[in-house]
């Protein structure tokens, strides 16, 4: 009989088969046998869940929702609901992150749909086709996000599946961009154009996107996971911040001298670590093999029953990271190639303001712009007017950075002025003060249901009272996050504030607010800010802000001295006087 059943189907019926044996297992009886060894593309997975109930786990409800249906034979229920204009219930709301839309209520009744778009760079066209959808079923904005990506807004369930479809018409897409899956693939944005770089990220970028897009087993892991390419340009992509980090390095001796990937793994500053060095090299051309290798390390060794710990750094902290290196070399076939850290070349130093303002590029002649974005905020007018600037004075590509702005390159020195109008016309900016320059926020509670501060606005409002006040002479970045997940990575930044709700009363009153921290890091000066204030009122934040900053242009031991360095000089004690003290 097996054989008059499509793959679909013996999927679906293997699934609801260990549905049964799992469901029986949680009422405490003993789950039978199965009939038969499950095969097809999700087989590491039903295996993964099978070990985790069999060694007496409870699956959480996120992995009993891909066992019953998983969401790739899902779409024609998500086309019923869009014709009824009808909200997905929890199992539902889960599965369409896979088409890339997460629905936002309570915080809005409506879609979120995030793309994918690989080393983070996409053309005039699909910039200006962007906007149109952003009309037609987003009200006419988007944001930029930290891992140099769109996602539109407000989209209403029945416009959900016209706004997936569109996107795809554009020849992008949002497949895999949500839930448990491998999150946009990013790279330098200067890729290609970059004076200092090693290795131009965007075909390894690229080959990983969509070896991702077209193999249905990387779907589904125990939670999300991030990879990102840095090819040692002058802009950071902050790969020590992902789960794999594969950073350009150039090889001395030892092996075949050359620019190699050095292989970093377990990055997630929110849970405090940043990727670890495992002294392993891969040549570009192995990088995704080699990442695929690791993330079925992964699939088989995450946890499927604790969401807050089915992240690659707890698969390290468990099997050690040899551990975890073994096993991906077992995946490969072969043993990976190790270093000692003094067959390296230093790496090129970055430029923290580089993503803003005129730059020159590789190529003699031309430049690209680095457009500043309020808090990564675009209109649809906007979109589509930095695609015309784009098209017209430049190369026609627009980058995205990790820091929620865009580049427009490949424009001749002698059309600088023209674009740089051009801009200025959008209501856009080319130059920023050291503070909007760093200046990072998350979705907030305008639009994310985790949030507990609007994230958005008060970040505007810092940089708007501080800009009126203080004049830095170098770059401070001030990262606002609206909860634990840290999607504006608050741990990173020289100020970062997580949101929190602060007591008014006895009566349990509360206001939005922030935990202060300040000092920290990414790269070579890696580490995790200090936690200085609790409960700060968000109204209060600004002056907190201003008078830190003033402290530092007031107490630094010289000119030179980053704002970083001042922080790390300096005990909690410290820092919290100045920011509670009234110059």
């Amino acid at each position: 009989m097996s054989g008059d059943f499509t793959p679909e189907q013996k999927r679906y019926l293997e699934g609801f088969s260990a549905g049964l044996q799992i469901a029986r297992a949680a009422r405490g009886g003993e789950a039978s046998p199965a009939t038969a060894e499950p095969v097809g593309p999700d087989v590491i997975h039903i295996k993964a869940q099978d070990r985790t109930v069999k060694a007496g786990g409870k699956l959480c409800n996120e992995e009993k929702f891909k066992r019953e249906q998983h969401p790739f034979d899902a779409y024609e229920r998500l086309k019923e609901q869009a014709a009824k204009n009808e909200a997905p219930k929890a199992a539902d709301n889960f599965r369409w992150r896979y088409y890339g839309l997460f629905y936002c209520a309570p915080a809005q009744s409506a879609y979120m749909c995030r793309l994918r778009i690989a080393n983070g760079i996409l053309t005039h066209w699909q910039l200006d086709g962007l906007a149109s959808l952003a009309d037609r079923y987003a009200h006419g904005y988007a944001h930029v996000t930290t891992r140099a990506n769109i996602q539109m807004r407000e989209i209403e369930p029945k416009d959900a599946v016209a706004m997936v479809e569109g996107i795809q018409d554009l020849g992008l897409c949002s497949r895999g961009s949500g839930a448990d899956n491998i999150r946009n693939v990013t790279g330098s944005p200067t890729a290609g154009i970059d004076r200092q770089e090693l290795i131009d990220t965007r075909p390894y970028a690229r080959e990983w996107h969509f070896h991702i897009l077209n193999e249905r087993a990387l779907y589904g892991l125990p939670r999300k996971f991030n990879v990102a390419f840095d090819g040692g340009g002058i802009i950071p992509v902050l790969e020590d911040t992902n789960d794999i980090g594969f950073q350009a390095v150039d090889v001395k001796d030892g092996v075949a001298p050359g620019v190699w990937f050095r292989l970093m793994l377990g990055g997630i500053t929110g849970h405090h670590d940043f990727a670890r060095e495992t002294g392993v090299i891969v040549t570009p051309e192995d990088a995704t093999k080699v990442a695929d290798a690791v993330v079925r390390v992964f699939i088989e060794h995450g946890d499927r029953t604790n969401r807050n710990k089915a992240r690659l750094k707890y698969v390290i902290d468990a099997l050690g990271l040899d551990k975890v290196v073994a096993l991906a070399e077992e995946k490969l076939g072969r043993k990976l190639t190790r270093v000692p850290p003094e067959a390296l070349a230093p790496r090129p130093a970055f430029d923290r303001s580089a993503h803003i303002g005129v730059h020159a590029q590789a190529q003699d002649g031309l430049n690209w712009i680095g457009v500043v974005l309020p808090v990564g905020r675009l209109t649809a007018d906007q979109m589509r007017g930095l695609a015309g600037i784009a098209r017209t004075f430049g190369d026609g590509d627009i980058r995205l950075t990790v820091w929620q702005n865009l580049l427009i390159s490949g424009v001749p020195t002698d059309r600088i002025k023209d674009a740089v109008s051009g801009i200025e016309a959008l209501g856009l900016s080319t130059s920023a003060s050291s503070i909007r320059a760093g200046l990072v926020a998350c979705t907030g509670n305008v639009g994310c249901r985790f949030a507990a501060s609007d994230t958005k606005r008060h970040a505007e409002e810092i940089a708007r009272w501080c800009e009126a006040r203080v004049t830095l002479d170098s770059p401070v970045n001030i990262h606002l996050t609206g909860c634990h997940h840290s999607c504006a990575q608050h741990y990173i930044g020289d100020i970062g504030l997580i949101a929190c709700k602060v007591a008014t009363s006895d009566d349990g009153d509360t206001v939005e607010g922030y935990h202060l921290h300040v000092g920290g890091g990414f790269g070579p000066q890696a580490g995790l800010a200090r936690e200085v204030i609790r409960d700060v009122k968000a109204e209060d934040a600004p002056v907190l802000v201003e008078r830190l900053l003033r402290s530092y242009l007031d107490r630094r031991a010289n000119p030179d001295e980053t704002f970083l360095d001042f922080a790390r000089r300096h005990d909690v004690a410290a820092l919290k006087t100045m920011a509670e003290t009234t110059a």
